[in-house]
């Protein structure tokens, strides 16, 4: 949700390519941006394959051992597995929130930490979703390979620059021999259900997510000057969704932490807060966690990792029919 401003995990290759364009907003984007342009994308008589849901996000830190130890002592998480540089140095952490969902840590510089490197989507069949990206005569930045956690993936990138794997889980990967464990009872939250990007262009940014993914708009916010203030477009074959955040301008770092963001489901917002703040999160963070209400929103809450990345929490939205106007919900 709004709020005011506070790769390729598994190939180097694409790490590098990451590194050298930046974060998302460069200009060096807008310039070759005519390579996956969606007003470029073809008509196809190929079905699109599903999209069920969100399976990581991936964010950038300064300190991995710091945000490590935030989200194992205060959010309850545990975290599986990990890689390894060829001197034995932990470089990517995996923190499992279900089965099908992680958070992917790496060790990032001082230009990166706290922002969001990609985020990934899961299907059932990435052999038929690479026809069907093909078809469309989409850009894929990174082809189908074997990450090395054992799942195969490709990568594709966003209007505004953001790379998006999309992902099939292999029962013999890593995450599939975490199956049915390493879910602890206390870990605050057990779905993520959305991440949250700032766009540019609505209308670029919905030709790709809606039109070429099949993803289906629910709700909308009111922004300034008649804009939307947000987009929530949910998964073609599930119930995960993505939040598209307009901007205007070139963004700075402390806004890209800000408004690139995930959100974790809640039943009772209230009560894990308070868990929260009995782990010694205001005290270790130096952070205030305050419960929202109104504007026609469930209760919610933002807190922040180490590096002033942001996590939502958010009670179940109310069932609603496409498209319904909400109003702005900010910090």
């Amino acid at each position: 949700m709004l709020v005011a401003s506070p790769c390729d995990a598994h190939n180097a290759h694409c790490c590098d390519l990451l590194r050298s364009l930046g974060r998302g907003f460069l200009t060096v984007v807008l310039s070759i941006s005519f390579l996956f342009s969606p007003s470029l994308f073809a008509q196809t008589n190929i079905q699109r394959p599903h999209l069920l849901g969100l399976a990581h996000v991936a964010f950038r830190v300064s300190d991995l051992d710091k945000t490590q130890a935030f989200y194992a002592s205060i959010l309850g998480y545990e975290q599986p597995f990990s890689l390894n540089d060829g001197d034995g140095k932990t470089t990517t952490a995996f923190v499992k929130v279900n089965d099908l969902q992680y958070v992917e840590l790496f060790q990032g510089d001082a230009q990166s930490q706290g922002q969001l490197d990609h985020f990934a989507l899961y299907t059932d069949d990435l052999t038929a979703m690479r026809a069907y990206l093909q078809s469309l005569g989409m850009y894929i930045a990174k082809d189908t390979h074997k990450g090395r956690i054992g799942n195969p993936f490709l990568t594709i990138r966003d209007p505004d620059g953001h790379f998006v794997e999309i992902l099939q889980y292999s029962s013999n990967s890593l995450t599939g021999q975490a199956q049915g464990k390493f879910m602890p009872a206390g870990r605050v939250s057990g779905h993520i259900t959305n991440v949250g990007i700032l766009v540019k262009s609505v209308d670029s940014a919905m030709r790709f997510y809606r039109d070429a993914l099949g993803f289906r708009e629910f709700s909308r916010g009111g922004g300034a000057a008649g804009q939307p203030g947000w987009i929530d477009l949910q998964v073609p074959d599930g119930s995960d969704y993505i939040e598209l955040i307009p901007f205007s301008g070139k963004p700075s770092p402390a806004d890209l932490k800000a408004q690139n963001h995930f959100c974790l489901a809640s039943s009772d917002v209230r009560k894990a807060v308070a868990t929260l703040r009995s782990r010694g999160i205001s005290g270790s963070l130096n952070l205030s966690i305050r419960v929202q209400t109104g504007d026609g929103l469930p209760a919610r809450a933002n807190f922040f990792d180490p590096d002033g990345a942001r996590i939502e929490m958010m009670e179940p939205l109310p069932a609603v029919a496409p498209v319904v106007e909400r109003a702005a919900h900010q910090q």
